[in-house]
């Protein structure tokens, strides 16, 4: 009977391990939210853009797994951006949650949790920068038309392709859209991007046709028992509610997989094609920049990476010296 108080010891370490992994997972969660609060209040950010941080720090708490971030060092932390690239993340993703770690770890700084800031040395290489995935100019027809009148609600579905392409619009700014917003006579619609920022961009005839036809038909039977105050938003579910993001992405995946491309292309795909078209049309970089809503130049310049690899295809094949 000698072992029973070394098991009573032992679940008492225990208890009290769990006990103190519980406080500093509250303590965790406690720095995430008012950090999230402070997103939101202080600086103003979009929604989406606070859900993204949100969800970057879900990952990153459930790494810490009960450890506190104000004990971490530079090394800990590269170890947890070699995580994140075990759990297959793409090295856009991981730039992105280091951006987050800064700015989370700026704002502990703020409150004071912390007095030496480990993740001022995380860099974003230039290097993990890929070239954007596009789809072709000469399959691009195909997938603007897969939408079939077999499909219940093909004039919608078309629209929101056309739509994508045709404005290189964020999923987020085509399911937010408002009818009031899209003005088919003269061409143009406004998107509203990151921070509520409002911008003009024009429509192509071919989308514009998509939408009138779209607006005349499928949407005006989605909506037909719906007061229009209700149904502000341009794009309807089948119960006439705003069409949700993760929709869109569906229905662009099922397309895809439909018009036989790539199986990964996604509503960004169609927006990186948006850019890549146009600049390969002879489109001024800062024209594309305004179209995008990008805040910078150099973020509209990746484009031009794209021309670039294809210039280097053609003189590899081409070229004596290639």
């Amino acid at each position: 009977m000698g072992y029973i108080p070394d098991m009573k010891s032992k679940l008492k370490k225990l208890n009290l391990a769990n006990q103190t992994s519980a406080k500093l997972e509250t303590t965790i969660a406690s720095l995430a939210d008012r950090f999230l609060s402070y997103l939101r209040s202080e600086c103003h950010l979009a929604t989406n853009t606070v859900e993204s941080y949100q969800r970057d720090l879900t990952h990153f708490q459930t790494w810490l797994a009960g450890r506190s971030p104000n004990k971490l060092k530079i090394d800990d932390l590269i170890n947890y951006l070699v995580w994140l690239k075990d759990q297959r993340l793409a090295a856009s993703s991981i730039a992105r949650h280091i951006v987050s770690l800064r700015m989370f770890y700026k704002f502990l700084q703020l409150e004071a949790a912390i007095t030496d800031n480990p993740a001022e040395l995380l860099t974003t290489p230039k290097l993990w920068r890929r070239v954007p995935t596009v789809i072709h100019a000469s399959l691009i027809d195909r997938f603007l038309t897969a939408p079939k009148k077999f499909d219940p609600l093909w004039q919608r579905d078309r629209a929101i392709l056309e739509l994508l392409y045709a404005t290189g619009c964020r999923v987020s700014e085509v399911s937010d859209m408002l009818l009031a917003n899209v003005f088919l006579e003269q061409g143009y619609c406004l998107a509203e991007g990151k921070g509520s920022k409002q911008r003009m961009v024009p429509l192509g005839q071919r989308a514009v046709e998509a939408i009138r036809e779209y607006i005349k038909d499928s949407r005006a039977q989605l909506t037909l028992t719906k007061d229009p105050k209700q149904t502000p938003w341009l794009i309807v579910s089948r119960t006439g509610q705003r069409l949700r993001r993760e929709a869109i992405w569906e229905l662009v995946k099922r397309y895809a997989l439909r018009a036989g491309i790539d199986p990964e292309t996604s509503p960004h795909t169609l927006r990186h094609s948006f850019a890549t078209h146009l600049l390969a049309g002879g489109a001024d970089l800062r024209l594309i920049q305004e179209m995008l809503g990008h805040a910078s130049i150099e973020t509209t310049q990746i484009y031009t990476q794209v021309e670039n690899s294809k210039l280097k295809r053609v003189h590899q094949q081409f070229h004596p010296r290639g």
